[in-house]
């Protein structure tokens, strides 16, 4: 299924987070990235804590970013998360990360996948979270048709 969800949230890039030239070191990215996805999921009433009391994980299989613009240090980014698509056993999220200023500064993806906590093993995600997101849904659009 196709969605249409998306989520802001806002941090500051920390002292501790950046490079001898004062811009934020590239791999915090995939943090900010978790910050937007954790932060939009409980924004759908879905935390993370709820979805592990129910016996699913969401492990991360693949990454990407793509940078623009460096950020620095005490910038206030505002992360845009964007729920896309959950397909089978995975959900795919896309990133947009923003300064102060509103220029992007980067975008990127990720795919999680639903595992039952027991069996380790792929797992459909939770009807009840589907549920959560399905006025979001988009139209289906068969090009066939």
């Amino acid at each position: 299924m196709n969605y249409s969800y998306t989520y802001s949230t806002s941090l500051r890039v920390r002292y501790g987070e950046t490079d001898q030239m004062g811009y934020c070191y590239y791999g915090n990215y995939a943090q900010y990235f978790e910050v937007g996805r954790v932060e939009t999921m409980r924004s759908l009433s879905w935390p993370y804590k709820r979805i592990e009391e129910i016996g699913i994980m969401l492990p991360v299989t693949e990454f990407n970013i793509k940078y623009k613009f460096p950020a620095k240090y005490d910038d206030l980014l505002t992360v845009v998360t964007y729920i896309k698509q959950v397909k089978g056993v995975r959900i795919f999220f896309e990133y947009e990360i923003y300064n102060e200023e509103n220029n992007l500064i980067c975008s990127g993806n990720t795919t999680l996948v639903f595992i039952d906590f027991k069996t380790r093993f792929p797992t459909a995600a939770p009807k009840q979270f589907l549920e959560s997101l399905s006025i979001y849904k988009l139209p289906d659009h068969d090009s066939g048709k």
